[in-house]
């Protein structure tokens, strides 16, 4: 049986672990010394790293685990990786056979003109793409990338467990508010935040299905979303994309 755990780094940062009772493949692995700890706690063979950007947060351990235990490094095709040994791109598969796990890669660029997004049984990693009642920053790609990465994501079934790599919830739901402050699911979503946050447990996984009723940047069609975005541009956004941009831009410095 398949387990997916998070490994807490830096201050904000979830390293993802998926493994059974003897392998184990590890996602963004910022720093290797917690994710050396948790192998050698639970006695298991680590057999490859996933990367879903080049941010140092998100690569920085991968030199040390691959000398450590000799494996395989998968990454974006069209960034560099530290330690890369399989570059990916859209449609790939990486194939796990000791879990069992096949993953189907996703171009996801916005956040860096390169990220992808890793997608099978039914679970998502995603990166900096979307969070939980947010998305990434948009440092490398345009509005129009991460809006269309965002919108491919939507496409996947709604029961898909959402694993993004930071615990920004909190946060992203006070935002959220400020521009949706009427819808109740949001409403409810925010106090259960609030009590997890509080016990220092993760708010992560999400769903697609809970992300489409609460996160504005998936709800840029909607017109509480459309409505909160003109009134802050101080104009009529003449499209979707518009309305995302301007989102973006007024979470940057919210």
């Amino acid at each position: 049986m398949i387990k997916i755990n998070p490994i807490h780094a830096f201050k904000d940062n979830y390293i993802w672990i998926i493994h059974n009772e003897k392998y184990a493949v590890i996602i963004d692995p910022g720093i290797a010394t917690p994710v050396i700890e948790y192998i050698r706690q639970h006695h298991l063979k680590l057999i490859a790293i996933l990367n879903t950007h080049h941010h140092h947060d998100h690569t920085g351990g991968n030199l040390e685990l691959s000398q450590l235990f000799g494996i395989q490094i998968y990454g974006p095709k069209k960034e560099t990786i530290p330690g890369m040994t399989d570059g990916l791109e859209e449609g790939n598969i990486v194939r796990l056979p000791e879990l069992p796990l096949n993953l189907t890669v996703l171009d996801t660029p916005g956040h860096t003109a390169g990220h992808i997004s890793y997608y099978g049984s039914n679970n998502l990693f995603c990166g900096d793409t979307l969070f939980s009642c947010g998305c990434g920053r948009i440092f490398e790609g345009t509005a129009q990338q991460m809006y269309s990465s965002l919108k491919k994501i939507t496409t996947l079934p709604d029961d898909t467990q959402v694993y993004c790599t930071h615990e920004y919830t909190l946060s992203n739901t006070h935002f959220a508010t400020e521009i949706d402050p009427t819808n109740p699911l949001l409403a409810e979503y925010m106090s259960k935040v609030k009590l997890l946050r509080a016990n220092h447990k993760p708010t992560i996984p999400t769903t697609l299905a809970i992300e489409k009723s609460i996160n504005p940047f998936l709800r840029c069609e909607q017109s509480a979303i459309i409505n909160a975005a003109n009134r802050h541009a101080e104009t009529q956004l003449p499209d979707a994309i518009s309305v995302f941009s301007e989102l973006r831009k007024w979470k940057d410095h919210y």
